[in-house]
C-alpha cells in the first residue's frame, strides 16, 4: 500500500471516528454547525494522519489512537478559524470562511468549542487500558503545550505584518515563526502517535525530528503557493500574504536581494490590499528574478533531507515508506 491507498484507508476511519465523537445533533445548531463547517469542507487531514501512521511505524493499536487523531484535527481547525479572522480572510478550502457565514462572535465560539472538545475527546484514549496512562498524559501534555506555542507563533506573525523593509525581521526570525505556528502541531502529531502506539522513547524523539523538518517545509512550500499557486486548487485567493503585508521568507529574501527598480515594486505593491492579479504578476516577477522562489525551494528541500534522515533509525518496511514518500509530497503538491 502507498501513500495515497494508506490516505484513503485511513480518512474512511477518521471521518466514522469524526462523527461519532461530534455528531450533527449537538445543539445549540448554529454553533456546532459553525464549528463543523471546515471539518465538513475536507482538507489534507495531515497532522491526523501523522498520529496514524506514527503510530503505525512503531507496531501500535491504531484503533486506540483515533480519539487523538480527532483530536489534533480539532485542534488545527480551531486555529484556522481564529487565523481566518485575524486575517479577514473570506475562503479556505474553496468555501466561505466560518467568520464570514456565521460572524465574528460566532466564529470566536466555533473556534473555542473546537478547542474544548479536542481535549475532552482525547480522554476517550483511556477507555483503552493496554495503553500506558502516563502515555496518554503526557500525548495531552504536549498538545496542551503545542496550542500554547501555536499562540505564541500567531503573535509573531501579526508583529511582523508591514515590516518587510524595515530590516528588522531575519530569516531566523521568520523561521522561529513558522516551528511555532506551523511545525509544532505536526511535531505533536508525530510524538502523539509514537507515544500512544508504545513505541520506543528513541522512536518518539526520531519521530519528532521528521515531524519539525516536514512540518517547516510545509508552511515554506505554502508560503510558495501563496504567490504561484493555482486558486481553484487552493481554496482561497493567491497573493493573500502580499496583500497583508506579511513577511514570509520568499518575501524577506526579495526585499534583500533586489535592486532599485525591483524594490520600487515591491515598496508599491506590499500590504495593498485591493492588489490585482496583473499587480501580484508585477511581484511573482521580482520573485523569480532575485531567486527568492528557487531560494525557498531548495530550504524546504534540505528540511525534507533532514527529516527523511531522521526514519533510518527504524527497519525498512512499507510503513516508514509511506512517510518517506510524505516527505517528498510537501515539496510536490499543488495545494
Amino acid at each position: 500500500m502507498g501513500l495515497q491507498d494508506s490516505i484513503t484507508s485511513f480518512q474512511k476511519s477518521f471521518v466514522i471516528s469524526l462523527e461519532r465523537f461530534l455528531p450533527d445533533n449537538l445543539e445549540p445548531k448554529d454553533l456546532y454547525s459553525a464549528s463543523k463547517h471546515l471539518l465538513k469542507s475536507g482538507g489534507k487531514r495531515l497532522r491526523p494522519f501523522l498520529v496514524y501512521q506514527s503510530c503505525k511505524l512503531v507496531g501500535g493499536d491504531v484503533e486506540a489512537i483515533m480519539p487523538a487523531a480527532v483530536s489534533i484535527e480539532l485542534i488545527h481547525n480551531f486555529t484556522l478559524i481564529h487565523d481566518d479572522i485575524m486575517d479577514r480572510d473570506e475562503f479556505r478550502r474553496g468555501v466561505p470562511t466560518v467568520h464570514v457565514l456565521w460572524g465574528v462572535p460566532m466564529a470566536i465560539l466555533a473556534g473555542d468549542v473546537l478547542f474544548s472538545k479536542a481535549f475532552e475527546i482525547f480522554f476517550h484514549c483511556f477507555s483503552f487500558k493496554h495503553i500506558d496512562r502516563e502515555r496518554i498524559v503526557e500525548s495531552m501534555r504536549r498538545l496542551a503545550n503545542a496550542v500554547t506555542v501555536i499562540a505564541e507563533g500567531q503573535a509573531l506573525d501579526m508583529s511582523f505584518e508591514g515590516k518587510l523593509f524595515d530590516m528588522s525581521i531575519t530569516e531566523l526570525d521568520y523561521l522561529n515563526m513558522i516551528y511555532k505556528k506551523t511545525a509544532v502541531l505536526i511535531k505533536t502529531a508525530c510524538e502523539i502517535g509514537g507515544l500512544l502506539g508504545m513505541g520506543s522513547l528513541e522512536s518518539v524523539n526520531a519521530l519528532s525530528k521528521y515531524g519539525e523538518n516536514i512540518g517547516m517545509a510545509f508552511q515554506m512550500r505554502d508560503d510558495i503557493l501563496g504567490v504561484i499557486g493555482d486558486e481553484k486548487a487552493l481554496g482561497k485567493p493567491v497573493g493573500s500574504d502580499v496583500r497583508e503585508g506579511k513577511c514570509t521568507l520568499v518575501l524577506l529574501h526579495a526585499a534583500r536581494n533586489c535592486d532599485d527598480n525591483q524594490r520600487r515594486t515591491l515598496q508599491k505593491y506590499y500590504g495593498k490590499r485591493d492588489l490585482s492579479n496583473i499587480e501580484l504578476n508585477e511581484v511573482i516577477d521580482v520573485l523569480k528574478e532575485t531567486g527568492s522562489l528557487d531560494y525557498v525551494s531548495s530550504l524546504a528541500e534540505k528540511y525534507v533531507l533532514s527529516a527523511k534522515e531522521a526514519l533510518k533509525s527504524f527497519s525498512k518496511g512499507e510503513d516508514r515508506d509511506i512517510l518517506m514518500e510524505l516527505a517528498d509530497y510537501i515539496l510536490a503538491r499543488g495545494y
